[in-house]
């Protein structure tokens, strides 16, 4: 990472303030690595980024989710009060309820609904965690396939060990021992162009369940992300895209030609990867006039935006063939 080049800039005013460090891969339809900026080939942690190929998984081992719900599954919510409601739906679905659920206690991520939470007097709670939707449908899928729900996090259970093969078949990697993850569930390993070709293939499935959660996501994107999130931006602006963010700065997207987009920001912080994000779609001729204007992490100065973070000039010069 220290060798990785500046990947976005931050302005304030006419002020340079601030320089983001990382890394962006672009991969074809055919998996071939296109274009990389920084280090793109070694290991690398995608965090919720693999959630989609988590959920191809348990759909290929019974789960019965469809729509809004398979959405949910493969999401970090934003803990809206209709993200609630549906995991208690699936969990209801599975014959149990909140107390079945193993990631960790949590508040909403979305701001809105942290203030409404509390204001009810709620407080930390495994049901808010923006993981619950997946941890709802691991539970459905164990139920379903006759797994035990007890120890469904371990590495070594069913459940794992068919999410670690997906995520391996669709970034054409061999898959490295796990991590845990925030939620509790195990961290997968893979390269930046891994995570960029799996995109790709997912965005571009024709069938079967990779395309049934893709599909999921464009119809649904406040249910895989959020009402007010810029993943949801970049669903509804740009036709056959699917997107997921991941924890510690990073960003996958997938096209419906089959080109796949991954980045990871050094310093973790989520307002490059979208700068680096738009610069990307804007040279495969893909960012809408709202695509560009995204800021959803603008430059503030006494409560109004004073500057903007962007991708570098290396970075843009970079991409311009």
């Amino acid at each position: 990472m220290s060798s990785d080049p500046v990947l976005a800039e931050v302005w304030r005013g006419e002020f340079l303030e601030g320089l983001h460090h990382g890394a962006l891969a672009v991969t074809g339809p055919s998996g071939e690595t296109r274009f990389s900026f920084g280090d793109v080939g070694s290991p690398m942690l995608p965090r919720s980024a693999v959630k989609p190929f988590q959920a191809i998984a348990m759909l290929r081992h019974g789960l019965d989710l469809e729509g809004a719900e398979l959405a949910l599954a493969a999401a970090s919510h934003s803990g809206e009060p209709f993200h609630l409601e549906a995991v208690l739906r699936i969990l209801d679905g599975a014959g149990l309820d909140v107390r079945a659920l193993g990631n960790t206690a949590g508040l909403p991520i979305d701001g809105r609904a942290e203030s409404d939470w509390l204001a009810a007097g709620r407080h930390e709670e495994r049901l808010a965690h923006n993981c619950s939707g997946k941890h709802a449908a691991m539970l459905l899928t164990c139920v379903r396939a006759g797994w035990p729900t007890e120890g469904y996090l371990d590495p070594d259970h069913p459940l794992q060990r068919a999410a670690r093969e997906a995520i391996a078949e669709f970034t054409g990697e061999a898959p490295a021992a796990p991590l845990v993850d925030g939620c509790g569930a195990p961290a997968f390993v893979a390269s930046l162009a891994g995570l960029a070709r799996a995109f790709g293939t997912l965005a571009s499935a024709s069938d079967g369940p990779a395309r049934l959660v893709a599909d999921a996501y464009r119809a649904h994107p406040e249910y895989a992300s959020g009402s007010r999130r810029y993943e949801a931006v970049l669903h509804r602006e740009v036709p056959g895209l699917v997107c997921k963010q991941g924890a510690e700065g990073v960003l996958a997207i997938g096209l419906a030609d089959g080109t796949g987009i991954a980045i990871k920001v050094n310093d973790g912080h989520d307002r490059a990867a979208v700068a680096a994000a738009v610069a990307a779609l804007g040279s495969l001729g893909r960012a809408t006039q709202n695509v560009c204007a995204l800021d959803p992490y603008p430059v503030l100065g006494h409560g109004r935006a004073v500057g903007r973070v962007v991708a570098s000039a290396h970075l843009v010069g970079s991409l311009t063939p």
